[in-house]
């Protein structure tokens, strides 16, 4: 796939680090574990959608907009990094922000993301939980638009086909670390929100024959609900590719066994995978993406459904600002 032909803003720090998690591995007794560092992408913290938003900059510079608009939980990383990545082009940037958990702890509604947002120069304006947003986001776009401003819409993650061509290109980044590094990967796993992610590295992986499943670690939908939502958009991605068809339905696979009561709520396993991996590994995860995708990692390893010998692509979707959000939780 030539991606070459599509907008794009080169902002990332890319290739992220491919490193092998030696103490996690041995203390889990099961598959030689890895991780790629997207959370050293580089904008404001890092994070997988900083890839996205190279890919939706550059189209809302082309056509125009002198502000950008998306929507996402309290404590988003992806606003964050829309915010940062605003800031970074000279565009105006409003954030709509979710109230998902209820929570009335003020390092969550302050702190973390949210400080950032503010630090970027972000307006924002809260919704309770719940709310169509996406329809609260076309209303204020066309509010905006009325005054003169030249909006343009990102939707929530970044997860649209020309976002998803951020995780295209991660895909085909992966392959040829292993390929130049001589590593056989048996499986990469991810956290999975808003599909955009999981949809384009399935498409990138297919696109390219790699052979490697994916597995995508729900962190709001049902099973049923994210693998559809997940194989749609990498249907349209594919389209927008040249390669409709190339990903079965099949291919999608999601586990929301380790979701919990809700959106941004962790549990438990949650708490003790951010725990594990910044004591074995002095790697930062988020209690909302991250640290679930972790935990289910964590436990299809002690249950061997990851083996022995077998070699894992854990994909860190970076996240870490929202820890200050829940410390009360963590401490």
């Amino acid at each position: 796939m030539h991606l070459a032909r599509f907008p794009r803003r080169f902002v990332a720090h890319l290739p992220t680090p491919l490193e092998r998690m030696d103490r996690l591995s041995e203390v889990l007794g099961g598959p030689e574990i890895w991780i790629k560092r997207d959370d050293c992408t580089g904008l404001s913290t890092g994070g997988n959608k900083t890839r996205k938003l190279e890919f939706l900059m550059a189209e809302a510079l082309e056509q125009g907009a002198d502000m950008v608009i998306t929507q996402g939980a309290t404590q988003s990383n992806h606003a964050r990094q829309t915010a940062a990545f605003a800031a970074r082009l000279g565009l105006g940037c409003h954030l709509l922000l979710e109230d998902r958990t209820g929570s009335n702890d003020p390092n969550y509604n302050g702190n973390g993301n949210v400080l950032l947002d503010y630090l970027h120069g972000a307006t924002t304006e809260k919704h309770p939980g719940g709310t169509d947003m996406a329809a609260e986001m076309e209303a204020v776009a066309e509010t905006l638009r009325a005054k003169g401003r030249k909006v343009y819409v990102i939707p929530g993650g970044g997860s649209n086909p020309v976002g998803a061509l951020g995780y295209v290109n991660c895909a085909y980044e992966l392959l040829g670390q292993c390929n130049d590094r001589g590593l056989r990967i048996d499986h990469i796993v991810t956290a999975t929100g808003s599909a955009g992610t999981q949809a384009g590295l399935i498409t990138g992986l297919k696109a390219i024959n790699a052979g490697i499943p994916l597995l995508g670690f729900g962190v709001r939908a049902p099973k049923e609900k994210q693998e559809e939502n997940v194989f749609a958009l990498a249907a349209r991605t594919a389209d927008l590719l040249g390669c409709s068809g190339v990903v079965g339905r099949a291919d999608v696979v999601a586990d929301s066994s380790y979701v919990g009561a809700g959106y941004g709520i962790p549990r438990e396993d949650t708490l003790e995978a951010v725990r594990m991996f910044a004591q074995l590994e002095g790697i930062l995860l988020d209690p909302v993406y991250s640290g679930k995708a972790a935990a289910g990692l964590i436990d299809w390893c002690r249950k061997g459904r990851f083996k022995k010998g077998q070699r894992i692509v854990f994909i860190h979707t970076g996240g870490s600002a929202a820890l200050f959000g829940y410390d009360g939780i963590l401490r």
